[in-house]
């Protein structure tokens, strides 16, 4: 991102050079391994992307947020006068409430210039939204003074998209874009909140992210579906043993699962979520000890499990991940994100980056139509102020 392209803008929306705006950037993330485990209490571990979402905003003397993006054209202005309710479906808000947040603990918001500009693609999987809200978040925090934590922001930014936006997503995507630590995996509890940085050496290979290009219209209301099913497995499983949710069982007890769940389709969520947790933990573990080779394994010992288990994939998903992994070089592949469209991720020998990319292009258009876009990012930090 050109700084000084991003600050002309700026100059040209809202006037007024002698009075300069502030940079902030929160990246996106991706998730190498851990799907559909952090609604359920579970293990995961997501990295920061070094792609994200860029702010540059200043306070005024109205009472008035202006809102404008470089991504698309919808320009909005709200009156400060409360609390703010909810535009239609309009991308502000995700800031409006994360601007609630602030006010509900005090907060004097006054007049803001906004200008957003994203490099993370929209609907993707890769916590655009998460990016937004993170960075109006730490933006607000340095404007005002008002002292928050990270983890606190991270609650915050989770709970605007929870209640405001209306999507019940876990906590996952806030917590990695606050908390990313650059060449590093974080690996979370998502019950207890407890976490470890966890170094992510590739060497000789890098990370790949393909976007299916897939618009992903059944993802909403499957999520919802998935969080259903999982409670219910919760439920059968009682007679068996007390738990509040699937992630406080382990690996040792899926033998015994189908004692107490009688539903194929509740027994199959299950097992999923049981499974990805320890694989999660092994992963951990093995990247510790610098072994991508299994860490690759494990990556598409997931995929497998989403596909079969917890039926999350689709066509555009497994034809990137099954053709890809034909092709020298790759170390693993598999879905990140909700599923039903979106992204995969992969690690590939960066010799065969240019290659991995040019034939899984070729192939995937030719069996789905579509047409995929390749981002090769680094692990970056968290959501951060910078300097121009």
């Amino acid at each position: 991102m050109n700084k000084r392209h991003f600050s002309e803008k700026f100059y040209e929306k809202y006037g007024n050079r002698n009075d300069r705006p502030v940079l902030f950037f929160s990246p996106g993330r991706v998730n190498l391994i851990g799907e559909h485990t952090d609604y359920n209490g579970g293990y995961v571990l997501p990295c920061a992307l070094n792609y994200g979402t860029y702010l540059l905003l200043r306070k005024t003397s109205e009472k008035l947020l202006r809102f404008s993006t470089l991504n698309f054209n919808e320009d909005a202005e709200t009156v400060i006068n409360g609390l703010f309710r909810k535009k239609d479906k309009s991308w502000i808000n995700y800031p409006l409430g994360v601007m609630n947040e602030f006010i509900k603990r005090g907060t004097d918001i006054s007049g803001l210039d906004l200008l957003y500009y994203g490099d993370v693609p929209n609907a993707a999987g890769l916590s655009s939204s998460a990016s937004i809200e993170m960075v109006t978040a730490v933006a607000l925090n340095e404007l005002f003074s008002t002292g928050f934590t990270t983890l606190e922001m991270v609650k915050m930014c989770q709970k605007a998209e929870n209640e405001f936006v209306g999507m019940n997503c876990g906590i996952m995507d806030q917590f990695a874009v606050g908390f990313g630590k650059k060449d590093h995996a974080i690996f979370l509890n998502c019950d207890s909140l407890d976490y470890e940085n966890v170094p992510v050496i590739l060497e000789d290979c890098s990370l790949i992210i393909t976007n299916t290009n897939k618009k992903r219209g059944l993802t909403d209301s499957k999520y919802n579906e998935r969080r259903s099913e999982c409670e219910k497995a919760v439920e059968l499983l009682q007679s068996y043993r007390t738990v509040k949710n699937l992630s406080e069982l382990n690996t040792t007890d899926l033998p015994y699962l189908h004692k107490y769940i009688s539903d194929p389709v509740v027994l199959k969520r299950a097992k999923h979520v049981i499974s990805e947790n320890g694989r999660v933990q092994e992963a951990v573990k093995v990247l510790k000890e610098n072994n991508l080779t299994r860490f690759g394994e494990l990556m598409n010992l997931s995929h497998d499990s989403l596909r079969d288990d917890y039926e999350v994939t689709g066509p555009e998903l497994d034809t990137l991940v099954y053709e890809g992994r034909k092709l020298p070089g790759v170390i693993g592949t598999r879905m990140t994100g909700a599923g039903f469209g979106g992204c995969t991720v992969s690690i590939v020998k960066t010799g065969d980056t240019r290659n991995f990319m040019a034939k899984l292009a070729r192939v995937y258009t030719e069996i789905t139509g579509l047409i995929p876009d390749f981002y090769k990012p680094a692990i970056g930090n968290g959501a951060r102020k910078l300097s121009f």
